[in-house]
């Protein structure tokens, strides 16, 4: 009689290696509460005679830990737990996606068009829900914007400050995460764009005009005034490298 031979990948058990199990056991440690933010872990002692593992697993998963931004690791102390939050996580990722806009820069009009879709999305929840409070926060932060003609670095910073104060209205930290994410990784193309395109002039009347139409609470005409004020820079934005 022959020996049954698999015929499906998923029948094949494989030996997973020790430090991602002791990971799995950390991290389910942390999402439970076991292991609260701030609170400082065992040591690797205690985790070798827990886990009943050798030190290279136990630094192994501490390490992979560390950089996923769920622990600190200070050297001549012990480890603890990071609070995380959803700027907190995105944050981990910045790098990742410049090396991935740098590397193939085809991905910079998916992210151009995810921007415009995300920021449409926000500006008509701006208009439905700001108050006087918040249009009076994005005034100012066009006056400051204003303020900064001539100085193309100040004048990125305060531009994105005025798109991220939109995105606060939303109340919520995922939406705000995700904007400002989008936002640096887009800084590096939009410090070129305003630099050399000569249109702050026109992007502050285009602040203006949001800012307007968010206080008459028109949700279609803020709307459409983002989608204008995206559309005409979308074919400014161009990867760096090939800009020189």
């Amino acid at each position: 009689m022959g020996m049954m031979q698999p015929t499906d990948p998923s029948d094949r058990i494989v030996r997973r290696k020790l430090s991602d199990q002791v990971f799995d056991r950390l991290r389910d440690m942390i999402a439970s509460g076991e292991l609260p933010p701030g609170a400082p872990l065992p040591s690797e002692r205690d985790l070798m005679e827990r886990f009943g593992t050798g030190r290279p697993a136990v630094r192994e998963a501490l390490q992979h830990l560390h950089t996923m931004g769920l622990i600190t690791i200070s050297h001549g102390e012990r480890s603890r737990v990071n609070a995380l939050s959803a700027d907190s996580v995105l944050s981990r990722v910045d790098d990742v996606a410049r090396m991935l806009l740098s590397s193939e820069p085809d991905q910079l009009d998916h992210l151009k068009q995810a921007r415009r879709m995300f920021e449409c999305g926000l500006v008509r929840m701006a208009a439905q829900t700001a108050t006087e409070a918040d249009v009076a926060e994005l005034c100012a932060l066009i006056a400051a914007q204003r303020d900064c003609l001539g100085d193309a670095p100040r004048f990125v910073t305060q531009d994105m400050a005025f798109h991220a104060r939109i995105a606060a209205i939303s109340g919520n930290p995922i939406l705000v995460a995700t904007s400002q994410s989008m936002l640096r990784w887009l800084f590096q193309y939009h410090g070129v764009l305003l630099h050399w395109s000569g249109n702050e002039q026109v992007t502050l009347r285009e602040h203006a005009a949001i800012t307007d139409l968010i206080a008459a609470r028109d949700a279609e005409g803020a709307v459409a005034a983002m989608q204008a004020h995206l559309d005409r820079s979308v074919g400014l934005y161009a990867h760096q490298n090939a800009q020189g």
